[in-house]
């Protein structure tokens, strides 16, 4: 596979403002990228087609983190660990018909179409700078409909905007179109469980985990010890704050939690104020917790996922708040969590 694609969405974007659909579907024949044989066509935007890979991993659980058209380090480590895990050589060119075929097989439309609605527009909230503040808000919701549906996408919110350039970001009036990755079904997806659409299996639990310190990553393991599921991790900027390698374990899994604000300094004399953040996707640990039992440690998301992937946490081990969701859904107490 090439080293570096350049990716230009000036193509992608222009098919994706020039379609016009009166609600939230997708227009009629509507199929994205043309899609890949051999179900569908070859990629009517071959400038699309990192983008195109970054979805199917995505999909099926090899995250890349924020979705950006660019084949970067996070997307090479995921096409090579997705490989490994399905007994799959790696490409050594680019995308091409049976590259699709042997890879991605049974992919259906890979992108799709949400209206902004008067909710979207009263969820948004404004994140002040004071601890006390942030305490008395009820959610740390969203800031713009860009971070918003950038998130729902999995997207940077550069690509988003270069995905749909004729709105008016960063917050376009209710009623407009905005297409976005679609990951609105099963998780890890599965071309058997596209083709029923009705049924609702439950993913396939986690077995063990393993936290790589050196490679900025989490892997998950079913019962079997098949590798499942990837994502990047961000970890302690200060080394003094790594936790030490060894096998602990999931202590809690909470869903939407809350965060509770300590100073780093109080003056002496005085008490220490700590403040409780309400739950939302700019709490400091995101939208779910796993906690660990190192006393101290979990892994949680973050109100700032493209900056995942790099040594600047307070210790824990930051996700996606997309992939802390789906984590929080694959495991459960007593997990192992192999730190290495």
């Amino acid at each position: 596979m090439r080293r570096v694609w350049a990716v230009a969405f000036a193509a992608l974007a222009a098919a994706a403002s020039a379609a016009k659909a009166p609600a939230a579907d997708a227009p009629d024949g509507y199929d994205p990228w043309g899609g890949m044989p051999p179900e569908l066509r070859r990629l009517e935007y071959p400038q699309g087609d990192v983008l195109a890979l970054q979805i199917c991993l995505d999909r099926r659980g090899f995250s890349p983190n924020t979705l950006d058209g660019q084949y970067g380090r996070k997307s090479k480590v995921a096409m090579a660990t997705y490989c490994a895990a399905k007994g799959m050589p790696e490409p050594d060119h680019g995308f091409h018909a049976k590259f699709w075929q042997m890879y991605f097989p049974g992919e259906t439309n890979l992108l799709k179409y949400v209206a902004v609605t008067e909710a979207d527009v009263a969820a948004l909230v404004s994140i002040p700078r004071e601890p006390a503040a942030k305490a008395a808000l009820p959610a740390m919701g969203f800031e713009t409909l860009q971070e918003m549906f950038a998130e729902r996408g999995h997207l940077s919110q550069v690509a988003l905007k270069r995905l749909n350039p004729g709105l008016a970001w960063p917050n376009p009036p209710v009623g407009s179109i905005v297409a976005i990755p679609d990951f609105s079904g099963d998780f890890p997806w599965s071309p058997e469980k596209a083709k029923n659409t009705g049924a609702r299996k439950p993913p396939v639990l986690a077995a063990s985990l393993r936290v790589s310190i050196d490679r900025y990553e989490i892997t998950v393991f079913d019962k079997n010890g098949a590798l499942i599921a990837l994502f990047p991790c961000s970890i302690a900027a200060d080394k003094a704050k790594l936790p030490p390698a060894g096998e602990i374990q999931v202590k809690s899994i909470v869903p939407r939690p809350n965060y509770t604000y300590t100073p780093d300094f109080t003056p002496r004399g005085r008490k220490v104020e700590r403040h409780i953040f309400p739950p939302g996707p700019n709490n400091p640990v995101g939208v779910a917790w796993v906690g660990l039992t190192l006393k101290g440690y979990g892994i949680h998301g973050t109100p700032l996922p493209e900056r995942i992937g790099r040594a600047e946490s307070h210790g824990c081990f930051r996700l996606a708040n997309w992939n802390a969701e789906r984590l929080l859904k694959l495991c459960d107490a007593g997990v192992p969590v192999v730190i290495e």
